[in-house]
């Protein structure tokens, strides 16, 4: 079935009794060309792209939980392209132009809405770095405007301007940028990925990476042995745990980061803003609540919830850059597990292990890398060599001196 607004239609006259699955749930069968474990937004992109680029669908999606149940569902929905680094910035301008079009691609309304995100700045010296940021985004393509004061007013007159403790200097402004339903950015891989025959198989855990004669042959499941040559990991904050069934460490620490949203209020805010004192970024849903967050809870951590003292951070940075929120009620919180890299930056690679792939240490980038990060591993899967905007992102690279260090905050996970 293909989703139209004529399907609508005439569902609606039929009395919505002719609806379909969005996937199917199969069992898992004995051996496939290639497993992915991990069943959120990168695995389930890699699945779609490997059938409908590379023409591989004989691929199994291996989730431990429910569809959507990691950090494909724990975010806070922003998408964007305003990054500084070659290695990054054609990357993530690769998923922009990919967000652009997905709801087309996979036939699935994912509600991508590109209403912008504003990055304030609070120094002369941070209007110097949006600058510099601002013409690498230019050379990539993916647009941007550096605002001043007045700017930024014009644009969203409701944050603090006259009595701040950090007075706003300007801010850079990118218009593509935006927020994507999260939830249904899993639901429309999976149904796309299921249409071109990929497995998708929910609460099926992996115990064990399998290797003989010195290269991955399959993976063990709660489910039984599944048999594979290829075998790609991507379990954004168990990527240590899982990678450790094949003995194999990763420069990565696993930290919570928690999000929240307020009660519905009316529409206020026109995009994404960042606080340029401090870690805060707030969104509006379309529900109207304020989609917000911050730093990590900055120790390790397993566990999908957060503690008060970043709370208090959070809401502290907030109410600074517009204290009107003060008058709003928090809703509900969560906590994903991040995956973070030594340099802040993420890893798409193949293994020294033949057969083992890894996709990890996205930090906070994760959810709008969702498109870009599921072609670029499935290019690497299918062809074995690096996608053109990926080839920073070597497993080696901080054994070899070239780390990807945007924030330029240090060689430890909590810093980035």
């Amino acid at each position: 079935m293909r989703y139209s607004a004529w399907q609508v239609l005439k569902q609606g006259l039929t009395g919505h009794t002719g609806w379909k699955p969005a996937f199917r749930t199969p069992d898992p069968r004995p051996s496939y060309d290639v497993v992915i474990i991990g069943g959120g937004g990168h695995g389930l992109a890699t699945a779609w792209y490997l059938a409908s680029v590379h023409g591989i669908t004989n691929v199994a999606v291996l989730e431990k939980g429910w569809l959507g149940s990691g950090n494909i569902g724990r975010n806070t929905t922003i998408i964007r392209s305003n990054y500084l680094l070659p290695g990054n910035e054609p990357f993530y301008e690769l998923s922009m132009k990919l967000w652009e079009g997905l709801e087309q691609d996979v036939n699935y309304n994912s509600m991508v809405s590109q209403r912008g995100i504003l990055n304030l700045a609070h120094t002369d010296a941070q209007i110097d770095s949006y600058a510099r940021r601002g013409n690498a985004m230019h050379m990539a393509g993916a647009g941007g405007k550096l605002l001043d004061t007045d700017g930024v007013r014009k644009l969203c007159p409701f944050l603090e301007f006259d009595t701040a403790r950090f007075p706003i200097k300007g801010g850079l402004w990118q218009p593509r940028a935006g927020t994507a339903r999260h939830d249904a950015v899993a639901w429309g891989f999976a149904r796309a990925a299921d249409q071109r025959g990929v497995d998708i198989i929910q609460n099926c855990e992996v115990t064990g990476i399998v290797r003989e004669g010195g290269r991955v042959t399959g993976v063990d499941t709660s489910r039984g042995r599944i048999s594979a040559p290829k075998v790609a990991v991507c379990v954004a904050g168990n990527s240590s745990r899982v990678m450790a069934m094949a003995d194999r460490r990763l420069p990565i620490e696993s930290h919570v980061l928690q999000a929240f949203v307020s009660e519905g209020l009316k529409p206020v805010i026109p995009g994404v803003i960042t606080f340029g004192a401090g870690h805060f970024y707030v969104s509006q849903s379309d529900k109207g609540g304020l989609v917000f967050g911050g730093d990590l809870d900055g120790y390790n951590s397993y566990a999908q919830r957060g503690n008060l003292p970043v709370v208090h951070e959070i809401l502290e940075a907030g109410m600074a850059m517009m204290p009107s929120i003060g008058r709003a009620k928090m809703l509900r919180s969560w906590g994903g597990i991040m995956d973070m890299s030594m340099d802040g930056s993420p890893f798409i690679d193949r293994t020294d292990i033949p057969g083992l792939y890894f996709n990890g240490g996205w930090c906070y980038g994760g959810f709008k890398a969702t498109p870009a990060s599921g072609y670029c591993y499935a290019h690497l899967i299918a062809t074995d060599s690096p996608h053109e905007t990926a080839t920073a992102y070597r497993l080696d690279r901080l054994r070899s001196g070239h780390p990807i260090d945007e924030r330029g905050a240090g060689a430890q996970p909590n810093l980035h």
